[in-house]
């Protein structure tokens, strides 16, 4: 009796990576016991690369070859076409930048869409070049604000044209991979850029800063070259072709070039009322205005803007002396000048009249300069009336203030005594003893002019402390 014969079913071939188990599939694999054709289409297969059912013919390897150097050309792209890609995102990003150069952008989209390729992050070689970029855009006046508002323009403008994003379908893995790297680019990029800009700007400010020293020390000095002069004042915003004025403010402490008061003030005088291109610095300690003075007005906006930024003169303990304007390098020279005397003067005479928002007027004080004129007059004059009055106790100092509130007040004794804080018989009595010592009379009409003439310019002279009586 013959046993039934058993057929014994061949056991599938391992495949790696695939599981053996049935799992509903659009496109199952035939069965093992169904024929098998000797060759399939490689459109019509799904198996991944590198997995194969049994021996590879020529067309096949030649077919998958042909479709990985498709693969890689889309991730490439045509040259051609790439650069008019490359080239319309950066006209766009320029154009979102504020129509900035787009050759600030250098290859940075070539250098990312390479990196996206690869797969890797940018080189540092790569990211140095950036650095340079950002110190060119200084120098050049780009703002940083419009540099990176480029680069990042740029960068999301790139984003929807890369390969793995455009072919995200077929590998959405790859999209997280691009977007990694290109944000890893462009944090890269942006770091070197803001790090080569601030390094120029800090480079530019030091030697703005020394370029404005040097100009303010020729300036006012009045010893360079006046063309030459002329075409440095309008680099700091001067048209000293036009009228001009210069003032000068002392305080308890030296003013400092570092000061922000400086650019304070600075801000606070380019106003449309004042219309002053002002230039603040300092000079031997000194705060130094040299702006535009048009008219009067013009100047008493500056002084009161002046005036608002370091506080009332009294509390700020600072005094200021104001020069007359007129138009030209050396008319500058001259207004530092005699604003310097007025402030000097201002400080010996403190006469409130003379003052304007703080600051002693050199045209209020013309009287003074041509009493000053010739120093060596005004101080014979000083002494030859005052001089008996050097030895008195006390000093003179409360006999010529008691002269100069008497002739203010206009020769009216109880009027000077109410100024002093006084009693009239105080007043009367010290102007007894100016006439007794002197042998000039304040009460007489004709010798107030010379005894006045006197006293002020012991004041304006600093006599008798500053100076030495005739030998």
């Amino acid at each position: 009796m013959l046993e039934p014969t058993t057929t014994t079913r061949p056991r599938p071939r391992h495949r790696p990576g695939v599981s053996h188990h049935r799992t509903p599939h659009p496109h199952p694999h035939p069965h093992p016991d169904t024929p098998q054709p000797t060759r399939r289409s490689p459109s019509g297969s799904r198996r991944r690369p590198g997995w194969h059912s049994g021996p590879v013919s020529t067309a096949d390897r030649e077919s998958s070859g042909s479709q990985q150097r498709s693969v890689q050309e889309q991730r490439e792209g045509h040259p051609g076409e790439l650069a008019a890609v490359l080239a319309e995102v950066a006209r766009d990003a320029a154009h979102d930048a504020g129509s900035i150069d787009p050759g600030l952008l250098g290859d940075f989209l070539e250098a990312v869409w390479g990196a996206v390729a690869a797969r890797r992050r940018l080189s540092a070689t790569r990211i140095a070049r950036y650095r340079a970029v950002g110190e060119e855009a200084a120098v050049a006046g780009v703002a940083l604000r419009a540099l990176l508002d480029l680069y990042l323009s740029a960068a999301w403008r790139l984003w929807r044209r890369l390969p793995p994003v455009a072919d995200a379908a077929r590998d959405p893995q790859a999209v997280v991979t691009a977007g990694e790297v290109l944000l890893r680019a462009s944090d890269d990029a942006v770091a070197a850029l803001t790090e080569g800009y601030q390094i120029a700007r800090r480079q530019l400010v030091r030697r703005e800063e020394s370029d404005r020293r040097e100009f303010v020390d020729d300036l006012l000095a009045g010893s360079a070259d006046v063309p030459r002069l002329l075409r440095r004042a309008t680099r700091f915003g001067l048209d000293l072709a036009a009228p001009h004025a210069v003032a000068v403010v002392r305080g308890e402490i030296p003013y400092s070039e570092g000061s922000t008061l400086l650019s304070t003030l600075e801000r606070r005088l380019q106003g449309d009322v004042a219309d002053a291109d002002a230039l603040v610095a300092t000079k031997d300690g000194a705060l130094v205005l040299v702006f535009s003075a048009p008219d009067r007005a013009a100047v008493d906006e500056v002084l009161a803007r002046t005036r608002a930024v370091l506080g009332p003169p009294g509390r700020a303990h600072w005094r200021g002396g104001l020069g007359r304007p007129a138009a030209g390098a050396a008319a500058v020279v001259d207004s530092y000048e005699q604003a310097r005397r007025a402030l000097e003067l201002g400080r010996r005479l403190d006469l409130s009249e003379a003052t304007r928002d703080g600051f002693a007027d050199a045209a209020e004080l013309l009287a003074f300069e041509v009493l000053l004129r010739d120093r060596a007059v005004a101080l014979d004059l000083v002494e030859t009336v005052l001089a008996p009055l050097r030895d008195v106790r006390g000093g003179p100092g409360p006999f010529l203030s008691t002269i100069e509130t008497y002739l203010e007040a206009g020769g009216n004794a109880t009027e000077a005594a109410r100024r002093l804080h006084l009693s009239v018989r105080a007043v009367t009595y010290r102007l007894a003893r100016v006439r007794a010592l002197t042998g000039v009379d304040p009460t007489r009409a004709r010798d107030r002019f010379g005894l006045q003439a006197a006293v002020l310019a012991a004041r304006a002279l600093g006599w008798p402390d500053d100076l030495q009586p005739r030998g």
